[in-house]
């Protein structure tokens, strides 16, 4: 058990049932009447953000959770199977729990948490930012915009972005898997 004095963010815990970790807190002393902490929870299972506000001193449910490399391995129709890189232990993960999937290819390495007392897999985070080659791009023609023009890409994981007209196909360009953005040309 934790109370609100121990809050810090990315915190998990357990709230009538359902996981959440805590996105952003702030501890509260009104002039008048007693002290609180108002803090933003993300669902785990949802990715759903609520505000709730706690009295002082409360005590609260925390989760136990490790972060754990895997390597993505391939996916088949029970969800994308991953590899422990130290232990060699195979694992399937739901595509719902893992964000940026959609750019996600075979070897990459992922973060997942998981709840120590269950070993039940709770989030699974691609790198904030991957290098991917793209697979197909119409050709920009010159002249048509006035400033900062963007055009469909394909890239080699199947995910679409939108690149600045100079990115030819066959480039190898960074992508933010937060947001899907163009970050970058890759220097080969």
């Amino acid at each position: 058990m934790a109370t609100t004095a121990d809050f810090r963010n990315g915190m998990c815990l357990d709230i009538d049932g359902q996981y959440y970790f805590i996105v952003e807190f702030l501890h509260v002393k009104p002039g008048k009447g007693p002290a609180f902490v108002r803090t933003k929870l993300r669902n785990v299972a949802t990715g759903r953000v609520l505000d709730k506000t706690w009295n002082s001193g409360v005590k609260v449910e925390e989760v136990r959770i490790e972060r754990r490399p895997y390597q993505f391995l391939y996916k088949d129709e029970a969800g994308l199977n991953f590899m422990h890189p130290e232990t060699f232990e195979q694992i399937s993960i739901p595509e719902v729990a893992i964000t940026g999937v959609q750019f996600l290819k075979e070897g990459d390495m992922v973060e997942a948490m998981v709840q120590s007392s269950t070993e039940e897999i709770l989030t699974c985070e691609v790198p904030a930012h991957v290098n991917l080659r793209v697979t197909h791009s119409e050709p920009g023609v010159r002249g048509d915009t006035a400033q900062n023009a963007l055009k469909p890409a394909t890239l080699e994981t199947g995910a679409e972005i939108r690149v600045p007209l100079f990115i030819e196909e066959g480039e190898l360009i960074e992508v933010d898997t937060r947001d899907g953005s163009y970050v970058g040309r890759v220097k080969e």
